[in-house]
């Protein structure tokens, strides 16, 4: 949460939201197997799956900004418009 809040670099910033989602999944993969079901192994697929999306649209949007203002600053995000 510290890598999302504290981070000014957009790809720090991907990397933690990434490492949350996953710390997520593996919650939802140990209650599972503490309750000896597999709806946590089935989440745990959705989870992959989304992440895998964001991390796609999200390096669709880094490498955007990367070639469009040669900076990685979050804060370079306020002149994209249009």
């Amino acid at each position: 949460m510290i890598g999302l809040l504290a981070r000014r670099n957009l790809l720090f910033i991907l990397m933690s939201l990434e490492v949350m989602v996953n710390s997520a999944g593996l919650a939802f993969v140990v209650a599972g197997s503490r309750w000896g079901q597999a709806d946590g192994q089935v989440m745990f697929i959705f989870i992959l799956s989304m992440a895998a999306a964001e991390v796609s649209v999200g390096l669709a949007l880094l490498l955007q900004l990367c070639r469009r203002y040669r900076t990685l600053d979050i804060d370079a995000i306020s002149q994209m418009r249009g």
